[in-house]
């Protein structure tokens, strides 16, 4: 049965996973002008490439969902008991937007981090291509970062909405 508690859970737990994101985004970005400032070479030139990118990406996405997640919980908790016809109207369509949106995000992570592999076994003994190599590198492990980050999300999403929806669609007593 689907209780405020699986809200609360939902919604701690999105906001806990958002808070990593958002740190090694801010680290990615660091770690990326350090390579590029400081090392100065071809492979760390193109390596901070897509740590600054995707960085970024998780920066803002992190701090996003972390912000947003509190006012989030504490509505849903509120509307389980006081207006479920907002879970069924707001929040239930919103879940549903969200788990599509993460089937784009995987073949998006997908596509990266096969793009990061490929390139990685193209350049890894070609020492003309170094900053593709260090280009290849960042972005598969980042890549599989976010794939791995999201696949999480998404799986937290899924029993999420199934549990919402199966409150939304409940019959009520007599």
């Amino acid at each position: 049965m689907f209780t405020k508690t699986d809200i609360e859970k939902y919604f701690i737990a999105e906001k806990s996973e958002s808070l990593i994101f958002l740190i090694v985004g801010i680290a990615a970005i660091l770690v990326s002008i350090w390579f590029f400032g400081f090392l100065k070479t071809n492979f760390y030139k193109g390596a901070a490439i897509p740590l600054f990118v995707i960085g970024l990406i998780q920066l803002v996405v992190g701090y996003t969902v972390y912000a947003r997640s509190d006012e989030q919980r504490i509505s849903n908790v509120y509307a389980y008991s006081m207006d479920p016809d907002k879970l069924k109207n707001e929040e239930l369509p919103r879940m549903k937007t969200v788990n599509k949106n993460f089937a784009i995000y995987r073949w998006a992570e997908i596509i990266l981090l096969a793009v990061g592999l490929v390139l990685f076994f193209i350049f890894r003994s070609n020492p003309d291509k170094t900053f593709l190599f260090g280009m290849s590198i960042t972005l598969a492990l980042q890549a599989g970062l976010m794939l791995t980050a999201d696949q999480i999300a998404e799986k937290r999403a899924l029993l999420y909405s199934k549990g919402l929806e199966a409150f939304v669609n409940k019959k009520p007593n007599g």
